[in-house]
């Protein structure tokens, strides 16, 4: 069994809310079920003004964690620095890019999400958003899977995909859904301008939510007796249209 990497954990409510207040971004962050007082209450307070997910748990979650003395709270640094979505598409357009967006809905396995990130980096796209819930972990095998893209290509982790569907369309994007339920091939999608790519889950793909609000779903055209492809695969072979395209 491979040993899990816990490099990243700190644990106890005041190294925590340090850890905000130096402005960290936490990966998860895991608090005992109950827990109540003075300090939990300051905790709380701080993590408002980040976008880390956070689990209410039993003390055992965090036993299995680190048996040291804990205090009932532990968290995980990110190994990256996450943007805003609007301060980076505004930088984009300031700088006179023609940005190209990658959006992955509920996409949860950290080799598939690291496999991605180094697809996007290496096709030249401007960033990544996630949501908040339901994404995967950015740890060591991620970061290691992405061939260290993740260190160079901004990940924007954000509450809700549909509200950031709906901005991107107000800001001039393209959005594309590539989806296997769609009827339009991937070629027919105009991905001249600034557009944004959405790519779903392992398990079922895109949610529906979340296709309703985007412009186009197309789909890769399969021509074997499998009719569906590995999102990272899936999504080379997106990206890559897009770099035909604007080449």
């Amino acid at each position: 069994m491979k040993k899990r990497d816990y490099s990243n954990l700190i644990y106890g409510i005041r190294a925590v809310i340090e850890a905000i207040k130096s402005g960290q971004d936490l990966e998860r962050i895991f608090i005992q079920k109950g827990l109540k007082g003075d300090l939990i209450s300051e905790l709380k307070g701080q993590l408002r003004n980040t976008n880390a997910p956070m689990s209410m748990v039993p003390v055992e979650k965090i036993n299995r964690l680190t048996r040291k003395n804990h205090q009932g709270v532990a968290a995980f640094i990110s190994p990256v620095k996450y943007h805003t979505l609007s301060q980076l598409v505004l930088s984009l357009f300031e700088n006179g890019e023609n940005p190209f967006l990658v959006l992955l809905d509920r996409i949860t396995d950290v080799r598939n999400f690291g496999a991605i990130a180094r697809s996007a980096e290496g096709t030249g796209a401007h960033g990544i958003i996630i949501p908040i819930q339901e994404a995967a972990q950015i740890n060591a095998d991620s970061v290691k899977t992405s061939a260290g893209a993740l260190n160079l290509i901004p990940v924007c982790r954000e509450h809700d995909l549909k509200e950031s569907i709906k901005y991107l369309k107000e800001s001039g994007f393209h959005v594309v859904a590539s989806t296997e339920k769609a009827e339009d091939p991937l070629q027919s999608a105009d991905f001249q301008g600034p557009v944004c790519v959405i790519l779903g889950s392992e398990e079922d793909g895109i949610s529906s939510e979340v296709l309703r609000v985007a412009d186009q779903l197309v789909r890769v055209p399969m021509k074997g007796k499998i009719d569906s492809l590995n999102v990272s695969a899936a999504a080379a072979m997106a990206f890559y249209e897009v770099v035909r395209q604007r080449s």
